[in-house]
């Protein structure tokens, strides 16, 4: 009789994990072409006859207060009904209320446009909207399309939301000096002090839920308009879009937002919010089919680019998962994510490529996120060529545990330990990513990843990671993970790798520096762990782990 030893049944679980884990993306790969690991569709763009109609010959005015609202919109109504073609908008300064877009359209602008939504907030009708993943009341957005096909906004002009007469403020983002003028300047405080908001209106909206209608309506929730932040361009169900080259800034929530459309090309355009924006995000592709975003630039308040598809139950009836994006050469800069998957995917996400992008000074890099509740399958990611710099927290992020409360740590590894609950529609999946080449100059953290005891991240593989940071991974609640080649350079004596509760993770060709110990193993679930170092033959002595579960790690020379 042969003896098989518990570490070689490890090992050859781990092999079978790394040999699944290569089939699944191989077998993408070869469903696509060349270009893409997925099957992607070619992306329709809109096309337009060569007339042009300019809005200064609809009454606009340049230069001045003046609203030029009625001048662009009969300009865009007119050329919709002829059959299409451009509304120009010439260099100047112009002011106007909310934008509506209509099919066969392109609203272009010459360079020097400068179109800024006025602060009159009577400009802004109520109206059954979208924002955060549900259907809500809210303000017309600045830029709005519903139900419309083959429209673009191109051009190198500038859209500004004009969002400081929208948003509040905390006064912990801003200098004393700054805080100081902007109490000065109008507006109410929270009673705490600590927030400051652009009317009575807009406070009791966001802060005194109790004193609002119980059952609202467009007419009842009037005097709270000013807490029902538009953002700032809404295009829903809407076929073909193009925006190319334009700069959309200033928003008075979240900047751009499509909505169950399908065809969307995003092309050089530029995405700017102040850093302390309040629901500042970029780019919000929700239950989107079909698109490519590529040669952006991001500065924002909150999430950089985001891919959704809806909240919760509301999400998972519409059913409409995020798929077929391709997002290459994009630049972020100031952001809370640059790459975000999450937190609303209640539709689902899938078949998305990310690639060639840089995060400088991002708060985090690539982020994914949900919550118990979300529901929704988030699959087939890939993601390579990323370099990050300066990034104060994690620069990869997985939480699926985003919100949650009421955990207790893991006394070997210090993770939090959730109770698992029975899985239901409302349980969020992670799974089947793929990551290479990522370089990390500069982040708190390297990876962390946290998902969920019915519910690890499963089936992610990382090939090719280089990171200087403080401190280096975190895993907990993770499944069928492969680290192949990756290098840290921590500048913290800590643990290069704190891992509980999770199964089938291998680590090959794995190196460190800087850390007071290489693994650090625990969670009573823990099993099927394999490491191998590509500079040095490790040892126990390597790791600090429990002798209850010592027998589930293979060392491979």
């Amino acid at each position: 009789m042969i003896k098989i030893s518990k570490n070689s049944i490890a090992g050859l679980a781990v092999l079978l994990v790394l040999m699944t884990v290569d089939a699944v993306f191989a077998q993408n790969k070869v469903k696509g072409n060349s270009k893409f690991p997925f099957h992607m569709p070619e992306v329709q763009l809109p096309k337009f006859k060569a007339d042009t109609l300019n809005i200064l010959d609809f009454g606009a005015i340049p230069n001045t207060n003046m609203l030029c609202t009625k001048a662009i919109n009969e300009a865009i109504e007119r050329t919709s009904k002829s059959g299409g073609g451009v509304v120009l908008i010439p260099s100047g300064l112009w002011t106007t209320g909310p934008i509506k877009m209509k099919s066969n359209v392109n609203l272009h602008t010459k360079n020097g446009a400068f179109i800024r939504f006025t602060d009159d907030m009577s400009q802004y009708k109520l109206i059954n909207s979208y924002f955060e993943g549900s259907k809500t009341i809210r303000c017309e957005s600045p830029i709005m399309g519903i139900d419309l096909e083959n429209i673009a906004i191109t051009g190198q002009g500038i859209f500004d939301g004009n969002g400081m007469a929208w948003r509040p403020i905390k006064s912990n983002k801003m200098t004393a000096g700054q805080w100081e003028e902007l109490v000065k300047s109008g507006g109410v405080l929270s009673k705490n002090g600590k927030t400051w908001y652009p009317s009575q209106g807009a406070l009791t909206g966001n802060e005194e839920q109790d004193k609002l209608p119980k059952i609202r309506t467009i007419d009842n929730m009037e005097p709270y308009k000013q807490a029902l932040r538009p953002v700032m361009v809404s295009l829903v169900n809407c076929k073909k879009v193009l925006l190319d080259g334009v700069t959309f800034q200033n928003s008075p929530a979240w900047n751009v937002n499509p909505l169950m459309c399908e065809h969307l090309t995003i092309n050089n355009v530029n995405i700017r919010n102040p850093w302390f924006s309040q629901n500042g995000d970029g780019l919000d592709i929700e239950s989107c089919r079909i698109g490519k975003v590529t040669n952006c630039r991001f500065d924002v308040g909150d999430d950089a680019i985001c891919i959704k598809s809806g909240k919760d139950k509301e999400g998972r009836d519409r059913a409409k998962p995020t798929e077929l994006f391709v997002i290459s050469d994009c630049v972020v800069y100031h952001a809370h994510g640059g790459f975000v998957v999450g937190s609303e995917m209640s539709g689902g996400v899938r078949n998305i490529l990310a690639k060639n992008l840089t995060f400088i000074g991002t708060d985090c890099g690539l982020r994914f996120k949900s919550t118990r509740g979300r529901g929704g399958v988030v699959e087939n990611i890939w993601v390579e060529d990323v370099r990050m710099s300066n990034i104060p927290t994690e620069a990869i992020r997985f939480n699926l545990y985003y919100f949650g409360k009421n955990a207790i740590e893991d006394p070997v590894t210090g993770e939090l330990m959730v109770e698992s609950m029975p899985v239901t529609e409302e349980t969020p999946a992670f799974r089947n990513m793929y990551f290479k080449n990522v370089f990390i100059n500069g982040a708190k953290q390297a990876v962390k990843i946290m998902g969920l005891p019915e519910m690890p991240v499963e089936n992610i593989q990382f090939k090719n990671v280089f990171a200087l940071s403080e401190v280096g991974m975190q895993i907990n609640y993770a499944k069928q993970i492969v680290f192949d080649n990756v290098d840290l350079s921590l500048e913290k004596q800590d643990f290069s790798v704190k891992m509980a509760n999770s199964q089938n993770v291998s680590f090959q060709n794995f190196n460190s520096i800087g850390q007071k110990q290489l693994f650090l193993i625990g969670g009573d679930s823990t099993k099927t762990i394999s490491l191998n170092s590509k500079n040095k033959k490790m040892d126990f002595q390597d790791i600090k782990i429990p002798e209850t579960i010592r027998s589930q790690v293979e060392l491979i020379d």
